[in-house]
């Protein structure tokens, strides 16, 4: 058994009672027990922290946790941190109905056996934490009625943007705020790609194959360039923040392989980074709205220019930065490395740290995983969504085709704020960039498709929107 704090006394204060529980849970223990499924990158991590900061964590929360046994795939299996042979088992099923075992940690991700060993552990009334996103994300609803049922916890710190409080945040310290802004760099592997692009002028394809060779993005990358992982992400953020659960489906999704290095260099001319933001605003209710208070939201994740004044703007590298504002506290900004084995695994100490307090203090509920408080709130279709946009269009070079562009403009009521025709591009056919005013998205798909069709339009016109943080 690996303990926190084998030398530490409780003295006359052991008894640890939690309600709604399994009598297993119940009566005198010298420490908290954990048991963990998932010892890979992750799953070492853990082990290693709390093998690291044992002592500290335990005079901090008052009382020693251990972890008592690890479920893994293979006992040979690599690891960056090692783990002690005598913790192993093959056996998750074990692991979680062994009686010791007071919180159960799942670290194996994806959404099958997943979701099984968390609604078991939840049904035998104990507290799991879990750094899955996809998981959440998918069944976050289900996961969190169960622990409600059962007298449990379900505690996910982990599970969006790695060593960022973000989620510890929104439950506690802006329980008081309603959250009208939330703007998130959660991928770090499209900042990273972003950040290169923009620092060396380099292709997509070029920053994405170094960036694979050196670890930062899977062989497979489409879950991080397509922007499904920050999806993943937003949307538990976004059900969090507004009180009502968000699905997956309700979320539009672009990446970021149709960006350019031509189209960073031209954001850039003109003031902006490109960032791939997970959006949340608190929209105004329209005329005769079924969903009083405005409980409108925006839940989307697309590349958009910022502003380079704006502090997202300067999150680089594979960092991550979420940037909340509450109608009490304002703007604030939180940063941090959002990915990784050691920035993940002091997100899950966390967690551990505050089910040892619940368990000690017979507070399962102290503050549940997620409270629906806005059940008239829904997600507002992004064609009703209103930005500014960037515009890159391939065009013929002869006279008369800012005027067809901007008539099929005009006809949506959209305006146009700036033009450049870039030097250095002669030829038949050139780019021309255009920066256009406030509409809808609705309107803007409009637009686009029938300038497309124009015989002067060459290839599908470049489109990226806007973020002021007005």
């Amino acid at each position: 058994m690996l303990r926190c704090d084998p030398n530490w006394g409780w003295g006359a204060q052991k008894a640890l009672s939690v309600p709604g529980a399994r009598g297993s849970l119940r009566g005198f223990m010298d420490s908290v027990n954990i048991g963990m499924i998932g010892g890979g990158t992750v799953g070492s991590g853990v082990v290693h922290a709390l093998q690291q900061n044992a002592a500290l964590l335990s005079s901090r929360i008052g009382i020693p946790l251990a972890i008592r046994r690890v479920a893994v795939k293979a006992l040979d299996e690599p690891r960056p941190y090692p783990i002690k042979k005598s913790l192993l088992t093959t056996d998750w099923q074990q692991v979680v109905h062994d009686p010791q075992h007071h919180v159960i940690v799942e670290l194996v991700g994806g959404t099958t056996l997943a979701k099984t060993i968390v609604l078991t552990a939840l049904k035998l009334g104990k507290p799991v934490v879990t750094a899955n996103k996809a998981l959440l994300s998918a069944h976050g609803e289900e996961l969190f009625a169960t622990a409600a049922r059962h007298g449990a916890n379900l505690y996910y710190e982990a599970s969006v943007a790695g060593g960022i409080p973000i989620i510890k945040t929104l439950r506690e310290a802006f329980v008081g705020n309603r959250i009208t802004h939330l703007y998130g760099i959660v991928n770090g592997t499209c900042n990273y790609i972003l950040t290169r692009m923009t620092a060396e002028g380099a292709g997509f394809a070029d920053v994405l194959a170094d960036a694979q060779r050196l670890g930062y993005a899977e062989a497979e990358p489409s879950l991080d360039v397509d922007g499904f992982d920050a999806q993943h992400k937003v949307g538990i953020l976004a059900s969090l923040a507004h009180g009502f659960w968000v699905k997956p489906a309700q979320i539009h999704v672009e990446g970021i392989r149709h960006l350019t290095a031509l189209d960073i260099q031209f954001a850039a001319r003109l003031g902006y980074a490109i960032k791939l933001l997970g959006i949340i605003k608190r929209l105004p209710a329209p005329a005769r709205s079924k969903t009083p208070n405005g409980a409108r939201i925006q839940v989307s994740v697309y590349p958009a220019l910022i502003p380079q004044s704006h502090v997202l703007a300067s999150v680089s590298g594979v960092f991550n930065a979420v940037f909340v504002r509450g109608d009490i506290v304002g703007d604030t900004l939180f940063y941090g490395r959002g990915a990784g084995k050691d920035a993940t695994a002091s997100a899950v100490l966390s967690d551990l740290a505050d089910a040892a307090l619940d368990l000690k203090f017979g507070t399962a509920g102290r503050v549940p995983p997620f409270v629906p408080h806005e059940r008239a709130g829904a997600v507002a279709p992004l064609a009703e969504v209103h930005t500014r946009y960037f515009v890159r269009l391939n065009v013929v070079d002869q006279p008369g085709v800012m005027a067809a562009v901007a008539q099929r403009l005009a006809a949506q009521q959209i305006g146009i704020s700036s033009i450049i025709q870039p030097e250095g591009h002669e030829g038949d056919v050139v780019p021309i960039i255009l920066m256009l005013h406030d509409a809808s998205n609705r309107a803007m798909s409009r637009a686009l498709a029938q300038i497309s069709r124009l015989r002067v339009v060459k290839g599908a016109p470049v489109m990226i929107r806007v973020e002021n943080f007005a």
